[in-house]
């Protein structure tokens, strides 16, 4: 009498379930699963060796245990190459993120970092709108409040941290709200932005995080990149009348010429 296979080999479902609950990437699961496919070719070879002619081995059972094998060996095959693809996409965020260093960029919120007496915000208007720009420091008081006409599309608002009074604020984290109503005395809702340059990258969080004005930020919360102004003025060309001698030195020159001459 033929022995049953399943009785000899190593049992699949336990080797299906420590591979699920293994990693790919230290090569323990391919290893475990060619281990036990080896092992049940041995047996399943000294198997038909051995089988009775009169009651011979079913190959349905070893048949449904390739096939469960083969399953195994191509979904592990499926995980290493998912996992490499991810480290793919990982190194590519973090490239992306890097080129972002320095930069001046635009995210969505509302608190800015006052600097050396400067803070942007950017905001898109939806229609002309008469707004009342306020601002507070972190503890909730209001340091500026000011009434503008504003145009739709996008614009900037920029703060050079005095108040009202003319009183310079220290630098700090302030938050810009705007309450806008149109023609019709309608309220209408400003959605703020902030800019801010990219001091660094922390790369070892999954995704990378950009530091702005000392919060963090993921890359897909950048809105976009904003071209940087100068701020120092750029010198005037020299005029003729600057680089020629005054119009009193080149008449004297020519009447001592003239006396010379004569």
């Amino acid at each position: 009498m033929a022995t049953d296979i399943a009785t000899v080999a190593p049992p699949v479902a336990a080797a299906t379930t420590g591979t699920s609950a293994s990693t790919t990437s230290t090569g323990v699961d391919s290893n475990m699963i060619a281990g036990n496919f080896q092992t049940f070719l041995t047996l399943l070879t000294a198997q038909l060796k051995n089988q009775s002619p009169l009651d011979p081995l079913d190959t349905n059972q070893f048949t449904q245990q390739l096939v469960q094998f083969a399953q195994v060996e191509q979904q592990l095959k499926q995980n290493e190459q998912l996992a490499t693809l991810v480290k793919i996409e990982q190194a590519a965020q973090s490239t992306t993120a890097l080129a972002f260093v320095g930069s001046r960029v635009a995210v969505d919120g509302n608190s800015a970092a006052l600097t050396n007496g400067q803070a942007t915000w950017s905001f898109n208007v939806p229609k002309p709108v008469s707004a009342t720009v306020t601002l507070t420091n972190s503890t909730g008081q209001t340091v500026y409040t000011g009434t503008f006409t504003m145009n739709a599309g996008q614009q900037t608002f920029q703060w050079d941290g005095r108040d009202n009074n003319g009183v310079q604020w220290p630098d700090g984290s302030y938050k810009l709200s705007i309450v806008g109503k149109d023609a019709s005395g309608q309220t209408i809702s400003v959605p703020t932005e902030i800019e801010g340059i990219v001091d660094s990258v922390d790369l070892t969080q999954n995704p990378p995080l950009l530091s702005i004005g000392g919060a963090n930020y993921t890359l897909d919360k950048i809105k976009r990149v904003v071209r940087p102004s100068s701020n120092t003025a750029t010198p005037a060309a020299p005029t003729a009348a600057s680089n020629a001698p005054g119009s009193s030195q080149l008449d004297q020159i020519i009447s001592a010429l003239t006396s010379l001459v004569h």
